[in-house]
């Protein structure tokens, strides 16, 4: 058995690659959306606020399994297939900036609102202000947010085999559907590796909190 399971390493590990890749993809379009989604809820007037507000509460409110299907079976019933990959992509990624838009908010919000005024009085227009002003400090804050939000990406990239994705879960039931006598093994196994991707995320940005800290400022995230 022990055998076995050392000869389907490399079949995980080609696994692993797409579950790295998959979560790398949706961090950012989540992190690209979130940014974006925070400024207009926090500068914005309605409707556009009153817009953003609706997307983060039905995103937020809607599980992830559902969203795969909505977007992987419901698009291609309107003549717009894509491939599970991206389908992926696209659900794990607007569903995070639902999410990350609240982190950013929150810390935008934390920033005194004099460092507007002051950027105002320098003659700096509101978007110059927010993005060299607020911004910067913004993400800095966000870096304990982002962490908890990075690891719950990872491990909702295993959701993905349900439409199709190769990715790391699928790739183990391709190995103890071969051999049956494996099936605790490789489950146990891709739990250790999914366990060992999430300390070592969470080490790393812990690192980057620490050095990138700044002291005064508490950031209150809305989950």
């Amino acid at each position: 058995m022990l055998e076995a399971l050392v000869d389907s390493l490399p079949q995980l590990l080609e696994g692993l690659k797409f579950t790295i890749g998959l979560t790398i993809l949706s961090l950012i379009l989540g992190s690209l959306l979130g940014i974006l989604l925070a400024v207009g809820r926090s500068y914005g007037k309605p409707p556009l606020s009153s817009f953003i507000l609706i997307y983060e509460k039905v995103f937020r409110g809607i599980p992830l399994l559902v969203i795969f299907f909505l977007i992987f079976f419901g698009l291609s019933q309107l003549g717009l297939g894509l491939d599970p990959i991206t389908a992926a992509v696209l659900g794990l990624g607007l569903r995070s900036a639902a999410y990350q838009a609240q982190i950013y908010r929150g810390a935008i919000n934390s920033i005194p609102k004099g460092q507007m005024t002051a950027a105002s009085s320098l003659g700096m227009s509101k978007l110059k202000s927010i993005r060299y002003i607020i911004l910067p400090q913004a993400l800095r804050l966000s870096i304990p947010g982002w962490s908890n939000e990075l690891t719950i990406v990872l491990k909702d990239t295993s959701i993905a085999f349900s439409i199709g994705v190769i990715e790391l879960m699928r790739q183990g039931r391709y190995v103890y559907v071969r051999n049956p006598d494996l099936i605790l093994p490789v489950l146990l196994l891709i739990a250790l590796i999914y366990f060992i991707l999430v300390i070592s995320a969470s080490k790393g940005l812990n690192y980057l909190e620490k050095k990138y800290k700044m002291s005064g400022f508490e950031v209150g995230v809305e989950r």
